[in-house]
């Protein structure tokens, strides 16, 4: 069976701003099935301030968070299934721009740095994080959806 996910994108021009001449807002805003509604635009690193709003999401953020929170979500169903306890799990992560072979802008790659807290007396070994994250990675959906090299450099703590 299909699952289905909506969002709703709405941007909408000033009466008195002309279009053509590429001086509009790129603000937007993003709703979602559950009510929440969340300021977006172009990144400033794509489209100059004031047409873009630096404290917006843009869509090059939102898919690395969107893949970082997933692959945050498999690991923690993972690691519980195998009997580890996570008190904390921090994800910095990084996505790069670069051109592809045609030319043109793409995320051609993510680089998720997890900091995990692991506590109890089951402890993995660094090869046990290793095939944690490995797992995660393969069941992730959003990694599956994107053709980005996802890099996970991953970090545990003890507490």
């Amino acid at each position: 069976m299909a699952h289905e996910y909506r969002a709703t994108v709405r941007w909408k021009r000033e009466a008195d701003v002309k279009f053509t001449d590429q001086r509009y807002s790129r603000a937007n805003s993003w709703s979602f099935d559950g009510g929440i509604e969340v300021p977006a635009s172009s990144s400033p690193q794509s489209v100059r301030l004031p047409y873009s709003v630096a404290e917006a999401v843009d869509p090059e953020e939102a898919l690395v968070a969107a893949l970082s929170s997933c692959h945050m979500l498999t690991f923690l169903y993972v690691a519980a299934k195998q009997g580890f306890v996570i008190d904390g799990y921090i994800d910095e992560a990084v996505g790069e721009m670069t051109k592809n072979d045609a030319g043109r802008m793409w995320v051609s790659k993510i680089t998720l740095k997890p900091a995990i807290t692991f506590s109890g007396d089951k402890q993995p070994t660094s090869a046990q994080l290793d095939e944690l994250h490995h797992l995660a990675h393969e069941e992730c959906y959003i990694a599956n959806s994107v053709k980005s090299e996802v890099v996970v450099q991953g970090s545990m703590a003890f507490a």
